[in-house]
């Protein structure tokens, strides 16, 4: 048995193995990994199983294609079989691709066998075992590769039948496009139409009412001319005089219901059976919120009120107990918003003689007073303007402040400076002056804290009652009882 030495094989190797031909392609730089299998067959190894084969990829895309064209618009699908079809034609290009690489490793085996023939006939012993192995191998490998052809030409066959099914939706779906792209055009000019009908008809009735808006300022104007001539004519005593016998009718109308209130406390007194009581004093004024009540003598043998001592009650109904007004000791009181619906009283006490004097009925609400203060509540602050007539320290001032009512707490300014900030407590306190003259029905008494109080006045009586019901109102939203001193101290009657 001949011994080979290294320097044969390398010379042989050099002789007997010709070299490749430069036109050979591959068509990648790694040469596909093979291994022996059971009886010397030749097995392919297995690559990442992450990487799906070129039919499963088609099959998946046309499997998402189709279950995408219910809810895809005409526009979408167009562009999606666009897409589909271009990726059949990389396929298709990729299979040729393949081919022609598997052309190609067949011409490389067969110059491969060709080599290891012209060596075995070189070599003896087990160099030549060893050839015609590899020569078997080269066989095994042709055999898989033809096999691979075939699959290959099955695939392209594949690709091209989606090819032609993704040119053909392709084409439907470029028709139904340009059908609905004509449908659209249609539409939107139907629409500019529509649009310039209705701007023409607009003009013409713009022009309509400019021409007649001219005519109607022309006849107004004419009227107006008319008036004035006829107001020159007349002589202008008449309409003095008409002034002067409407403040005459207004005084009368005063006139007449102060009578009428006065004979009903005569007749209410009467009813008491009061006849033998001297008549000193009685009350004056409209028994309604925003308006005030005064004791008046009415006899020359009434004490001056200076002297007497004077206490103001809120009763229910008649015979009910009496609620002491705290603070209410002057001649003058204004009814607040919780005086509303009750009988006032007051009692004099003149020389060791006490005389009770009441209101003829409950006291009336203010007109429109409760809708006002219902638009205020949905406000999440409301601002008044007043005036500070008296603080804890006696201190007036005259310059306008703002009084917020808030539906947290209630807060003074003055400018941007802050007087004062409270939260609603059982500490704070708030009611209507209970004295101060003719301007009580326009002050409030205001309690914000222990130590701290002001008396402000308002710009009209009904901010000052809209002003208290709606700070009673934020009050009890937060569990708040908000009134004046001694609020509830009934007496009996």
């Amino acid at each position: 048995m001949t011994r080979m030495t290294r320097d044969f094989g390398d010379t042989m190797q050099k002789d007997a193995v010709p070299a490749v031909s430069a036109d050979v392609i591959f068509a990648s730089l790694r040469f596909p990994n093979y291994k022996i299998g059971v009886n010397n067959q030749i097995m392919e190894t297995k690559g990442d199983p992450k990487v799906l084969s070129m039919k499963e990829v088609v099959a998946r895309e046309t499997a998402q294609l189709l279950e995408q064209q219910k809810r895809m618009s005409v526009r979408d699908l167009a562009s999606k079989f666009e897409k589909g079809l271009a990726a059949a034609d990389k396929l298709s290009e990729e299979a040729r691709l393949r081919e022609a690489a598997s052309l190609e490793k067949h011409v490389l085996l067969k110059k491969l066998r060709d080599a290891l023939q012209s060596l075995k006939g070189r070599v003896a012993g087990r160099n030549k075992e060893d050839v015609a192995e590899a020569i078997a191998m080269v066989e095994a490998l042709a055999v898989q590769l033809t096999q691979r052809e075939g699959e290959l030409i099955q695939e392209k066959a594949e690709v091209k039948k989606l090819t032609n099914f993704l040119k053909q939706a392709s084409e439907d779906a470029k028709k139904l496009v340009n059908e609905e792209r004509a449908f659209a055009r249609f539409e939107i000019e139907n629409a500019r139409a529509a649009v310039q009908r209705v701007e023409e008809a607009l003009q013409e009735h713009d022009r309509m009412s400019e021409a007649s808006g001219k005519q109607d300022l022309d006849q107004l104007m004419k009227e107006v001319q008319e008036a004035r001539r006829i107001k020159m004519l007349h002589q202008p005593s008449k309409v003095m005089d008409m002034e002067h016998e409407l403040r005459a009718l207004r005084a009368q109308l005063g006139e007449k219901s102060r009578l009428y209130l006065r004979l009903q406390k005569e007749l209410s007194r009467t009813k008491k059976g009061e006849e033998n009581v001297p008549h000193l004093y009685e009350l004056e004024g409209a028994e309604t919120l925003g308006s005030y009540l005064q004791i008046q003598p009415c006899s020359d043998n009434a004490l001056e009120l200076s002297k007497c001592s004077i206490q103001w009650y809120r009763v229910a109904t008649e015979g009910a107990k009496k609620e002491l007004i705290s603070g209410a000791t002057k001649s003058v009181y204004a009814p607040e918003p919780f005086d509303v619906g009750r009988i006032l009283q007051v009692d004099i006490i003149s020389k060791g003689q006490e005389i009770t004097l009441s209101t003829t009925g409950p006291i009336d609400p203010a007109a429109g007073l409760g809708t006002y203060v219902e638009a205020l509540v949905r406000k999440h602050d409301t601002e008044f303007n007043v005036v500070v007539t008296q603080t804890g320290s006696d201190h007036a001032t005259e310059s306008i402040h703002v009084l917020h009512v808030g539906k947290m707490r209630m807060k003074l300014c003055k400018g941007k400076t802050t007087i004062t900030k409270e939260y609603y407590s059982s500490s704070m306190q708030l009611c209507g002056v209970r004295g101060g003259g003719n301007a009580a029905a326009q002050a409030v008494f205001w309690q914000p804290k222990q130590g701290l109080s002001f008396v402000l006045a308002f710009e009209s009586e009904r901010e000052r009652n809209a002003a208290i019901m709606l700070a009673r109102r934020f009050a009890f939203d937060c569990n708040i009882i908000l009134a004046g001193p001694d609020h509830k101290a009934p007496l009996e009657t």
